[in-house]
C-alpha cells in the first residue's frame, strides 16, 4: 500500500507542474517568455501546428519587451497573426529579422481582473490535488487485505500529503498575488 502513497503524491506533484506552467501564463506586467511560448501557430501555410518556443527564441531584454527571433524567417508574420489571433492582449510587431511584443503596464482594474482568475486556476489545482486525496481515499477503503489500523495509518498520510500541496498551491498563489500587485 506503499504504492499508493507515492502515486498519491506522484499525481499531486504533476498537478502542481500542471497549475505552475498554468499560472505562468497570467501577465504580471512584466515581460517573461512564458506569456507567449505555449500559443499554438499554423505555420507553414497550414500544414503544422506548432508552439511558438517550437519556432522560435523567446527572450526579455528588458522588463516590459518580448524578443521573439523565428529559427525560419518565412514563419514570422505566421507568428505574429497566431499571437493576436490567441486574444493574450498582446500586440507583436514585426521587425525583420525579429518580432517584438511591448508589454504595457497594468492599470488596477486589470490586475484585480488576473487576480481573479489567477484564484480560479488555483481553485481548479486544489479541485485537482483533492481528486487524488479523494482516489486514493477510494482504493484504501477497497482494500481487501488491510487491517483497520493500517487503513487509518494510511488515511493520515495520504491528508497529511494532501495538506503538504495543498500549501504548496496556496504559497504559489501568493507569491503569484504579490507579482501582480508590484509595479
Amino acid at each position: 500500500m506503499d504504492s499508493l502513497i507515492s502515486e498519491t503524491s506522484s499525481r499531486m506533484s504533476k498537478v502542481l507542474d500542471v497549475l505552475s506552467t498554468d499560472l505562468a501564463t497570467v501577465r504580471t506586467g512584466r515581460a517573461t517568455p512564458a506569456l507567449v511560448e505555449n500559443i499554438v501557430i499554423s505555420a507553414y501555410a497550414g500544414s503544422a501546428r506548432l508552439k511558438v518556443m517550437e519556432l522560435a527564441t523567446i527572450g526579455a531584454p528588458d522588463t516590459q519587451t518580448l524578443q521573439i527571433t523565428p529559427f525560419d524567417q518565412a514563419t514570422i508574420h505566421e507568428i505574429v497573426k497566431g499571437i493576436q489571433e490567441a486574444n493574450t492582449g498582446l500586440n507583436p510587431v514585426a521587425d525583420p529579422p525579429v518580432i517584438r511584443i511591448s508589454i504595457p503596464p497594468l492599470s488596477q482594474e486589470r490586475r484585480e481582473e488576473l487576480i481573479h482568475l489567477m484564484h480560479q486556476k488555483l481553485e481548479n489545482g486544489k479541485v485537482m490535488v483533492r481528486q487524488a486525496r479523494q482516489d486514493a481515499m477510494n482504493q484504501l477503503r477497497n482494500a481487501e487485505d488491510l487491517s483497520e489500523d493500517d487503513e487509518k495509518r494510511l488515511e493520515k498520510d495520504i491528508q497529511r500529503i494532501t495538506d503538504d500541496f495543498m500549501a504548496q498551491v496556496e504559497g504559489m498563489g501568493k507569491q503569484k498575488e504579490e507579482e501582480l500587485l508590484r509595479m
